[in-house]
């Protein structure tokens, strides 16, 4: 079924409760009468509350509000959060280069506003030594404090070891910082996009006339040289 209002010729009752333009109350009115008034203001007659008897309608461009409807429900699709819960595996016996790639993985969710899942996975004989993946688990908590903190302490779980980190901040903050430095960069890119081509001419434009310059000089002294040729010869004649 449809979930759009009746408007203009499809609602079909004899008489409406009808609110104006700007809101104001009209009064029970026929459906005619209604009708009539929305084609003098060139709006649309809109049914806002089918279940009320008798029915309540709006004149209003309906057109607009449609379009209007649409954009505040897209904002709100952009602004809202989901909640999401990143995965990150470790060894007990991680390499040091690799924990500093985990780690990085870990700043990167935080920062982004997602909670992070910590996995200490233990095989074989590491499963007799869990205080492995303990101390782990806590080194990587105190290098993240300044963006997460410890929202499940650490435990087992069978085979490995969990931890959560829940960012400081919200997801909503984040997005917004996000969106703010993207918008920024972008500024940065248009305002200085001509002033850099501007300075690139400028600078080519005195390079070539140093370069001229220079070429000018010397078919100056060429000039000089081949005139001094001469005259010696003469002298020597």
């Amino acid at each position: 079924m449809s979930t759009e209002p009746r408007i203009n010729d499809r609602i079909r009752v004899p008489e409406v409760r009808l609110v104006g333009p700007s809101g104001e109350q009209v009064g029970i009115v026929p459906l005619a009468k209604a009708l009539e008034l929305a084609q003098e203001y060139d709006l649309d007659l809109v049914e806002v509350a089918a279940t009320a008897r008798p029915p309540v309608c709006k004149l209003m461009d309906y057109g607009k509000f449609k379009y209007e409807s649409a954009m505040k429900a897209r904002e709100a699709r952009k602004n809202q959060a989901h909640t999401v819960i990143k995965e990150m595996k470790l060894r007990p016996k991680i390499d040091p280069h690799d924990y500093d790639t985990k780690k990085g993985h870990v700043v990167r969710f935080l920062k982004q506003g997602d909670k992070v899942k910590i996995t200490i996975m233990f095989r074989g004989r590491e499963q007799s030594r869990p205080e492995l993946g303990f101390r782990l688990l806590q080194r990587l908590a105190d290098d993240v404090q300044d963006l997460g903190f410890v929202e499940s302490a650490p435990k087992q779980d069978g085979r490995n070891m969990i931890m959560v980190l829940g960012p400081h901040k919200k997801k909503t903050e984040a997005m917004a910082e996000a969106r703010a430095a993207a918008d920024a960069r972008k500024a940065e890119r248009l305002g200085r996009g001509p002033a850099a081509d501007q300075a690139d001419d400028v600078e080519g434009g005195v390079a070539e006339v140093e370069e001229t310059e220079a070429v000018e000089a010397a078919d100056d002294v060429a000039e000089a040289a081949e005139v001094e040729q001469p005259a010696e010869a003469a002298q020597d004649a």
